[in-house]
């Protein structure tokens, strides 16, 4: 139906093209939706958190606690997120995949964790099993059926994880085939001394774990339990037909592994925007996608996928309100 739906957007009152992005943005989430009159339905963000055994090696400014603090901030509703995602008019929720401490029954709150203490330190061993992993990725898609269920058709993912740039970047590394410098970036704020050492951990887990390179695999050697969750996540989004929101670094990182195991997951994502975290832009560039905002972010959280909701919002709304040429009697015609 894509001529169909090209020619209704076409035959609005305007010049052809002129709307610009709007465009091809109204026409793919007419396409995933099948329809002609596309809505915005429910739109939800899941933030899923998990902790990291490679934290254990120095690679965050920050300590491995802040995860658990995090949780209770966004449960409290005191993040960026909890404050962008109200602004937009989305669903938010909060699960933990893994994280350090358990957190006490919240509204909003699920606690989905695979293993209590987050993943084991890759600089030594794989950060998680291959059933750890598959756990984790039906856990994630199970949010998703939930919120289908609920009539969610746009949704976006955000993470918090202490030392999950960690995670991120090698794999970004294994699955771009970049060497690990381009990856790596000051996360929540490594000074130059931090960042080399960032560099030569991550390095040398590369070269430790070298077979590593089947997608689960490389998931299971470097990702975190949040990370898994959001490839699972992404994969149940497209089955359900939902446009999905991309945010930043870390999410994009899950979305290389969903990418690599189903290719048309693609269909379903629109880039929110391009991170400041060093190697986003790179990861956008693997997957040929167009990021919609560059506003400098590098917070994570899922606040880029929030940020963008109202482009979604303004490209669904000129399908459905502008009238064309035809009913508006406007002559379509060059004088």
């Amino acid at each position: 139906m894509a001529a169909e739906l090209q020619h209704v957007i076409d035959t609005k009152t305007k010049p052809p093209g002129s709307l610009g992005r709007l465009e091809s943005l109204g026409l793919q989430i007419g396409l995933i939706q099948r329809t002609l009159r596309p809505r915005i339905e429910r739109p939800a963000i899941i933030v899923f958190a998990g902790d990291h055994g490679i934290a254990a090696e120095g690679v965050s400014p920050f300590p491995q606690e802040v995860t658990v603090q995090m949780v209770a901030n966004f449960i409290t509703g005191g993040a960026a997120i909890n404050a962008l995602s109200k602004v937009a008019g989305m669903t938010l929720e909060v699960v933990d995949a893994g994280v350090a401490s358990a957190s006490p029954p919240a509204t909003g709150f699920v606690d989905a964790a695979i293993r209590r203490g987050g993943t084991r330190n890759f600089a030594h061993e794989p950060a998680m099993t291959r059933d750890e992993v598959l756990q984790a990725i039906e856990r994630g898609a199970a949010r998703v059926r939930f919120h289908a269920a609920l009539g969610t058709n746009v949704i976006g993912f955000g993470e918090m994880g202490i030392a999950n740039t960690s995670a991120a970047a090698c794999l970004m590394s294994r699955l771009c085939s970049v060497e690990i410098d381009a990856c790596v970036g000051r996360g929540t704020g490594l000074d130059d001394a931090g960042l080399n050492h960032k560099r030569d951990v991550l390095a040398a887990a590369l070269k430790k774990h070298a077979s590593a390179t089947d997608p689960l695999e490389t998931l299971a050697t470097f990702g975190g339990f949040e990370i898994a969750m959001i490839v699972g996540a992404f994969l149940a989004a497209a089955e359900a037909r939902m446009t999905i929101l991309v945010d930043g670094f870390i999410v994009t990182s899950a979305l290389l592994v969903a990418h690599a195991l189903n290719p048309a997951v693609l269909d379903y994502c629109v880039f929110a925007h391009a991170s400041d975290e060093t190697g986003h832009r790179r990861m956008l560039a693997h997957l040929n996608a167009a990021p919609l905002l560059q506003l400098g972010l590098r917070l994570g959280e899922g606040t880029g996928a929030a940020l963008a909701l109202p482009l979604l919002r303004a490209a669904v709304a000129f399908i459905n309100e502008m009238a064309s040429f035809e009913s508006a009697g406007v002559s379509d015609k060059a004088v």
